[in-house]
């Protein structure tokens, strides 16, 4: 039976093994997803949102050592690592407080002599398929909601974070979830792809990149399921000429460089307005070069290693080559001594001279570098910002609320911050347009995508 391995970028040990789920396993747990979730279904929701009450709670009270593993299975420094157990109980228990309401029957007009509304029905056993840069995060997005809603979950966890989807059903079974309705499946790509086809399975929330997104939709071609799909990002961010400048410059460089950058909806690409590129540029290379790189288990690392060393060296290509295209380097990479090719150490880096013509602006990175890039105006600003595959979110800095909201009705995203970036409000939809993907999670418009509406017509006068 083939195993996955779980090798630490720390250090390069091995941190977690597993076997990968055998088909005869496969086979079980589909059968008991659709078992179970006959009876889950019919749990009355009030008991449903008790249980899922009770494992964030019993999940909360891990914080410490699940906080530890984060650090060691994809290298988020110990210092931020708890504030992703923190963030899965805002979350889920937002998704808590607003299920009855979101689930409840649509009313429509009264009619004489008859009975009409909407029941909201949950889709059956849902396949929740997470990435390691935020494993408990992206994944609580689609858990939560799909198990309130009556559904059953399977979920596979990256091999770089197989701890976390143990974790999680642990959780949930602790608090007297009912055996079947979550379980975890450690998976080999190709055996991912199969469960995908399974008739069992009515949904796929996967999020991931965008060849796994494609890959997702040949699998479900012709099976007429719904599919979640968050995908890539380049996400930029524009400080206009009214901005607070020391909050812009704070607020984007830690939205580029917070988990090393490694962020489907962090600032890759930066646009100020000439009236405060000098002054923008020169106050954040002055904040990058505080950062401190170093290994994540130590409490005074603030930019931790990246998940592999492949991944690093991507990086330190891009940059390589937007400086042979013109482009200048404001941090010197020596500075971090830690940051050597080869490894997953990887030193920040700030960049201007950019163009769109360079990989680094138009290419999501996923590390620890950004491009900043002078305009004229507003209508400059906003035709960079759209010129990308990727629509997930973007920022703008600005103190006049109306002109910014205007900006913000054409820019091309799922969502559009005003002077804030690089977080998720779960009473807001977590979308994406372009290559960022289809679907949504997260406020009462997720849950839509985890049931199907189904009408009831009666006629009560003969």
């Amino acid at each position: 039976m083939s195993r996955l391995q779980c090798i630490s970028p720390i250090d390069g040990s091995l941190y977690v093994e597993r076997e990968l789920a055998s088909a005869a396993q496969i086979a079980s747990a589909l059968a008991k997803a659709q078992q179970a979730q006959q009876a889950w279904r019919r749990t009355l929701l009030k008991e449903r949102i008790a249980i899922g009450r009770k494992a964030i709670a019993a999940f909360a009270a891990r914080e410490t050592q699940l906080a530890e593993e984060l650090c060691w299975m994809m290298g988020r420094p110990i210092r931020y690592a708890a504030g992703e157990v923190r963030g899965f109980v805002e979350r889920a228990s937002y998704m808590a407080d607003i299920a009855e309401q979101a689930l409840a029957d649509i009313k429509v007009p009264e009619k004489p002599g008859f009975i009409r509304f909407i029941r909201r029905e949950p889709l059956g056993v849902a396949l929740v398929i997470a990435p390691w840069n935020y494993p408990y995060l992206t994944a609580v997005n689609a858990v939560m909601p799909a198990l309130l809603a009556g559904n059953a979950v399977l979920l596979k966890h990256s091999a770089q974070t197989p701890l976390c989807a143990e974790r999680m059903v642990e959780a949930f079974t602790e608090a007297g979830l009912p055996d079947g309705v979550f379980q975890y499946l450690h998976l080999s790509h190709a055996d991912t792809e199969q469960l995908i086809q399974a008739p069992a399975i009515q949904h796929v929330a996967f999020t991931g990149s965008v060849p796994g997104g494609a890959m997702v939709e040949r699998a479900a071609a012709g099976r007429f399921i719904s599919a979640g799909l968050e995908l890539g990002g380049k996400d930029p961010a524009y400080v206009r000429a009214d901005a607070d400048l020391a909050h812009a410059v704070e607020t984007t460089i830690d939205g580029a460089f917070f988990n090393s950058g490694q962020s489907c909806c962090g600032i890759e690409r930066i646009y100020v307005h000439e009236s405060l590129y000098d002054a923008f540029v020169e106050q954040a290379v002055a904040l990058v070069k505080q950062y401190t790189l170093g290994r994540s288990d130590d409490p005074d690392t603030t930019l931790g290693p990246l998940v592999k060393a492949d991944a690093a060296d991507f990086v330190r290509d891009q940059i390589s080559e937007a400086l042979a295209q013109g482009a200048t380097a404001h941090i010197d990479p020596a500075t971090f001594t830690l940051g050597k090719r080869g490894t997953p150490y990887l030193a920040p880096q700030l960049l201007t001279g950019v163009h769109h013509g360079m990989r680094v602006m138009t290419e999501e990175s996923f590390g620890p570098v950004v491009g900043i890039q002078r305009v004229r105006d507003d209508e400059e600003a906003l035709a960079l910002m759209n010129d990308s595959e990727f629509g997930l979110t973007a920022a703008i800095f600005s103190r006049d609320v109306e002109t910014a909201l205007a900006l913000a009705d054409r820019v091309e995203a799922g969502t559009v911050f005003l002077n804030r970036c690089d977080y998720l409000d779960p009473a807001l939809a977590w979308t994406g347009v372009k290559n960022s993907g289809r679907g949504c999670t997260l406020s009462s418009v997720g849950y839509e995508h985890l049931t199907r509406p189904k009408s009831f017509h009666f006629k009560t006068q003969l």
